[in-house]
């Protein structure tokens, strides 16, 4: 008998979700088998968990398992387990609403490109609503452990603009999803084609998966029916490395992370010690689209000694590593672990380090063995990875050698470069590696500030990550090397400097030393410092900050954030060889001599800031000179 029947209005989130998947993953049509008993898989793991502390939810049966039946008559396939089951509020909450952070925008962003919608459709992880690629009517009766038979629920849904919900009574506990399917996917009704799909996808699960099939005599007479375990039921990570084959490690990614891409590279380690644990760590081949949202969940899938304990154990793997999937399987922790113990725990801290090691050695390795993998890595994770120097100090080090970045050596702004690469390079007394940041590698390329560096063929990394500033914050040297900015007005070269060069630099500034006074009152207190440089070539002025102030990068970075931006007084430096500071220099009328020096400060500015505080003025001062 059922009632309460309820009949409600999907999530306008879900909706959009159901008519872009049925659309973009009907060429995979058949991983909706694949998620169907993943999610059985994660019911059961959860009753197991919870069963430690309340034996009394296996209601006597503690023989988990996944079972699937057919009816070619009816045309529905039958996906079944025994797990934790569903209350209605559940089954309401969890089949009607998608309750993830930025869910909205992430449909907004997908196009009409429709291989682009099933890469980033499967990044979000699809889950039951892939049952609607194959059907066009579901049904799922379940009810929650340790409730009476007659608490049970049934959802139904054509995957258009509603669903409904009744109570029932159901003996068994556990959910049950009955696909009605379409005209075209009768392909599903064969029990070969079924044994394939489950061979492929779910062999490495550690929960049985049963079909029901025909019995038949000696004869071969059909007899009956019975249920058949048609996988290996051994969880794979307890498995020997040597028996489990790259398909199933690269099938197993996809059960615990709901990605379709295959991984990258993966590592499976069994430690004996004085730690006791199992790790099988993934790194992905496509970033999350919610990689940069601060409420993303990630993190291991923990298991101790075999029995799930809990998704997404953020502890073990620091913010900067948090693209990195995979699972713990630990013998030291406790079967009753929360994730409050977890925070304060040695036992935590000491696999915390070890994973770091590891995930980290993964990636070297990656990058030493594999370049043209590890360049697919670092487009897709490097500005993730960038944040490592500020969180982990005693892994600062090796986390720089991983970095990549666009020089003035490759001439292009694919960021290939490490940091050793650039200290192999480095001329004969050189004692620095130099840097450029900027909003873009264009405007970092196209610097003034790199002329000099490029007439002595002096190599200058060519840095425009929005994170870069922050990063170099906390990376102030590498291998004994300090990093400069190419920037600074303090800039010394050192013995890369030409000695006879600084004999006529000096002559110069001599020479021209009214001309520095008379810019200087001119400009008065909205210039820290002028000075002659001798570090242009083609331009007669730039701006540049000490080594103490703030850069106008970090600034902007500031004022992006929202926060009170100190204001930046630059060093104003001229360029005596150039024409047009020679010009200047000679002109006697103060009014003619204070538009060029306005002219050349506003010009030096927006090389710099890449803005003008007025440009208006700027403009009409521009038009006045031209016209004479």
């Amino acid at each position: 008998m059922s009632n309460n029947q309820q009949t409600l209005g999907f999530q306008t989130e879900v909706k959009q979700l159901l008519q872009l998947m049925i659309h973009s993953l009907y060429s995979n049509k058949e991983i909706f088998l694949r998620e169907l008993i993943s999610n059985a898989s994660d019911a059961a793991d959860k009753l197991r968990f919870k069963a430690l502390s309340a034996p009394e939810l296996y209601e006597g049966d503690g023989d988990l398992k996944v079972r699937i039946r057919f009816d070619e008559k009816k045309g529905t396939l039958t996906v079944s387990d025994n797990g934790i089951g569903m209350t209605r509020e559940q089954a309401m909450e969890h089949l009607g609403t998608i309750a993830k952070s930025g869910t909205k925008e992430f449909l907004t962003a997908l196009g009409q490109d429709q291989a682009k919608d099933s890469q980033l459709i499967g990044q979000f992880g699809v889950g039951f609503y892939s049952a609607f690629i194959v059907a066009d009517k579901v049904e799922v009766r379940s009810r929650t452990a340790g409730v009476p038979a007659n608490q049970g629920v049934l959802w139904t849904s054509a995957g258009e603009g509603e669903y409904s919900v009744e109570d029932i009574e159901k003996k068994d506990r556990g959910t049950e999803i009955t696909l009605f399917l379409r005209e075209d996917e009768k392909e599903f009704l064969n029990e070969w084609r079924l044994r394939e799909i489950i061979g492929k996808y779910s062999d490495h699960i550690g929960l049985p998966v049963e079909i029901l099939t025909k019995e038949f005599d000696d004869e071969g007479k059909e007899t009956g029916v019975k249920w058949e375990k048609i996988n290996k039921a051994q969880a794979l990570w307890t498995r020997a490395k040597g028996e489990i084959s790259d398909e199933e490690y690269k099938e197993f990614y996809k059960h615990i992370s709901h990605d379709f891409a295959d991984p990258l590279v993966w590592q499976h380690n069994k430690v004996e010690g004085n730690q006791e644990y199992t790790s099988l760590l993934y790194v992905p081949s496509k970033a999350p689209w919610d990689l940069f949202n601060r409420d993303q969940k990630h993190g291991l899938k923990l298991y101790v000694q075999r029995v799930f304990i809990m998704d997404d154990a953020e502890v073990f793997m620091p913010n900067y590593l948090r693209f990195m999937r995979g699972l713990l399987d630990s013998n030291d922790l406790p079967l009753n672990v929360s994730r409050e113990i977890l925070q304060d725990n040695k036992t935590t801290a000491a696999l915390r380090k070890a994973l770091t090691k590891r995930a980290l050695q993964m990636l070297e390795k990656l990058a030493k063995d594999e370049p043209e993998k590890y360049a697919l890595f670092w487009k897709e994770f490097g500005l993730v990875l960038k944040e490592g120097v500020g969180e982990d100090f005693a892994n600062r080090e090796q986390i720089a050698k991983l970095f990549r970045f666009a020089s003035t050596h490759t001439d292009s702004s694919e960021q290939t470069v490490s940091l050793e690469d650039y200290i192999a390079r480095m001329k004969e007394g050189q004692k620095a590696v130099y840097y450029i940041t900027a909003d873009s590698y264009v405007a970092a390329k196209n610097s003034p500030h790199l002329e000099l560096f490029n007439k002595k063929g002096i190599e200058v990394l060519l840095l425009s990550d929005r994170i870069d500033e922050w990063m170099l914050s906390y990376l102030t040297e590498f291998d004994g090397k300090p990093l400069q900015s190419v920037t600074k007005a303090d800039l010394d070269l050192g013995d890369l400097a030409d000695k006879a060069e600084e004999e006529k630099e000096k002559a110069q500034d001599e020479a021209l030393g009214g001309f520095v006074e008379r810019v200087k009152t001119l400009l008065g207190e909205r210039v820290k410092n002028v000075r002659l440089t001798h570090r242009l070539t083609d331009t007669p002025a730039v701006v540049s900050t000490d080594n103490d102030q703030m850069t106008t990068q970090m600034a902007k970075l500031f004022a992006m954030s929202g926060q009170p931006v100190p204001e930046v007084k630059y060093t104003f430096e001229l360029n005596p060889d150039h024409d047009l500071v020679k010009k200047v220099a000679a002109l006697t009328d103060e009014s003619a001599f204070a538009n060029w020096v306005e002219l050349l400060l506003e010009q030096a500015m927006l090389s710099e800031r890449g803005t003008l505080d007025n440009p208006a003025a700027f403009i009409k001062r521009v038009n006045t000179l031209l016209a004479g």
